[in-house]
């Protein structure tokens, strides 16, 4: 399949999980998940290897990066509501990125699991850019561990709007920052969907928890692996 193709594929596939979600109104039909496996299935069906479909959609991932730069626009046009906020969601983005660090590295030690594995748990709450590399400095599995953010972003983005409903959080800017600190890029999508507001704290949540797992994973690093 030629470079074209393919990326009318991706986008088509995007599109249709959108239509779907619009259709049927359940956040449990994620469009990210659908054109994962619509793609997954059309890979394997032509035997197409992955590489070649990467650099087929090389176009796609490169425009990534200005998409997520341009979640600070909703942000600026939200300043007025970071007053008094700074502080707490500081202190908040790093006791998660703690908890998240932390917890990923008992799990899979509780499970048994081996220490390349637990340096790859260790930093599945960030975007996939950072956690791969943070991976592969931790020595872990970069590929795995961007394979667990993306997972985590999925469900996140399904059950975490839901979720904060239930549990009577109904503060614009605490959803946001909850969803953007543990769901990164695919959760502020899902939040943007929700609200401006909502939309541009989980921008913001997911640039900070980045920059905070950053300077705290040293600490934990030493302290547990």
């Amino acid at each position: 399949m030629s470079v074209i193709l393919w990326l009318f594929v991706t986008v088509a596939a995007y599109e249709l999980g959108r239509w779907l979600r619009k259709r049927t109104g359940s956040p449990l039909v994620q469009p990210v998940a659908i054109a994962i496996v619509l793609i997954g299935a059309l890979l394997m069906v032509s035997g197409t290897a992955y590489d070649d479909y990467a650099d087929a959609t090389t176009l796609i991932s490169f425009l990534l990066g200005p998409a997520t730069v341009a979640l600070a626009i909703p942000l600026y046009h939200q300043t007025a509501r970071l007053k008094g906020m700074v502080v707490p969601v500081l202190v908040a983005l790093g006791a998660g990125a703690v908890v998240s660090m932390v917890s990923g590295i008992l799990l899979v030690r509780w499970l048994g699991g081996s220490d390349a594995l637990e340096r790859t748990m260790t930093t599945k709450a960030v975007t996939a850019p950072v956690t791969i590399a943070l991976a592969e400095r931790l020595g872990g599995y970069p590929e795995l561990s961007a394979c667990f953010a993306i997972v985590i972003g999925i469900f996140g983005a399904m059950v975490a709007p839901r979720l904060l409903t239930l549990l009577g959080i109904h503060d614009p800017r605490a959803r946001g920052v909850a969803v953007g600190a543990v769901s990164h890029g695919i959760g502020t999508a899902r939040m943007l969907e929700e609200s401006r507001v909502e939309g541009a704290f989980s921008g913001l949540a997911m640039g900070l928890t980045a920059v905070v797992t950053c300077l705290l994973l040293p600490l934990v690093a030493y302290f547990l692996l």
